[in-house]
């Protein structure tokens, strides 16, 4: 039995118009899994798939659809600007009887994309592939991820919007595409599932406050200042985010409800600073609401003694 090589995950900007197996360029490094679904998908449009490919058949079609898809349990991917963000990934695959997805020389996966699928502004992919569990003869539940690393170049700030889902699998059929400089298409068996479902990425978000001064005369003016701000994913900081709505809210000592007691924007550079007549103790928070590409986020209560 075939031992599968070892596949590196790719992540970030990857032209389809571009990208090839790189099998008889770089003699010692197996080709990744974004190799490997570029030339397939090449491959299947009739173009050269392997830079030692003049002609590339086109494979034939894999009786096997994708179904179910739910990325992040269908929440947004909230990515901040360090360590490694992982989002969960389900589908449901329904394939012909002869298919067995646990075979050495077969492999599937879901992707996320955006921009067109001929020419995508970046491509999202898990660090492995899923795992199947046969439901019957014909059907299987599958569980992988997206793996994100902010800091490695993954994402640009214009990310933050929504992506597509696409499934692909192939059946290699006994040749193997980590070695075999020259792949026969013919013999390949092959299937795509575009716009599966949609996923949304956002920037995180961070807010602050301070209540002071603290404890305070009951009638003096209390400053209540604060910051909101967001991941820049391409500089790997947090900025201040402009001219933002974000609720001030208090709640009385001993209550836990807490009431809008104005609304105020971020300044140009995220900065929050409002005053209040200070009656009597409790707590003071900042909460905003989110945007398409931010999430809401709500400070904890800050807890001013007036007396």
């Amino acid at each position: 039995m075939r031992i599968r090589a070892t596949v590196a995950a790719v992540s970030g900007a990857l032209a389809l118009s571009a990208l090839a197996v790189p099998a008889a360029n770089a003699a010692d490094s197996a080709p990744s899994k974004a190799d490997l679904f570029q030339a397939a998908h090449r491959a299947a449009a009739g173009k050269t798939a392997f830079t030692g490919s003049t002609t590339a058949a086109a494979p034939y079609a894999l009786d096997l659809k994708f179904s179910g898809v739910s990325v992040n349990n269908g929440k947004p991917i909230v990515v901040g600007t360090t360590g490694k963000v992982t989002a969960p990934v389900s589908f449901r695959v329904t394939h012909a009887a002869d298919i067995d997805l646990s075979a050495e020389d077969f492999e599937l996966d879901v992707l996320l994309y955006r921009g067109s699928l001929s020419n995508p502004t970046n491509i999202l992919w898990g660090d492995n592939w899923p795992t199947c569990t046969n439901v019957s003869a014909t059907v299987a539940n599958c569980k992988n991820t997206i793996d994100i690393r902010p800091t490695d170049g993954d994402l640009s700030n214009s990310d933050a919007t929504g992506f597509k889902a696409l499934g692909y699998a192939y059946d290699w059929n006994d040749q193997d595409p980590y070695t075999d400089d020259d792949i026969d298409w013919s013999k390949v068996g092959y299937a795509e599932g575009d716009a599966l479902t949609l996923a949304k990425l956002q920037r995180a978000s961070k807010l602050t406050v301070n209540a002071a001064p603290e404890p305070v005369r009951k009638g003096a003016t209390i400053t209540v200042t604060g910051k909101l701000s967001r991941a820049n994913w391409e500089d790997y900081q947090y900025h201040g985010y402009s001219t933002q709505p974000v609720k001030l809210q208090f709640r009385k000592k001993g209550s836990s409800t807490y009431t809008t007691v104005k609304t105020i924007k971020t300044s140009t550079t995220g900065a929050l600073k409002t005053t209040v007549k200070a009656t009597v103790d409790g707590y003071f928070r900042y909460s905003f609401a989110g945007t398409s590409t931010t999430p809401a986020v709500t400070t904890a209560g800050d807890f001013v003694d007036v007396r």
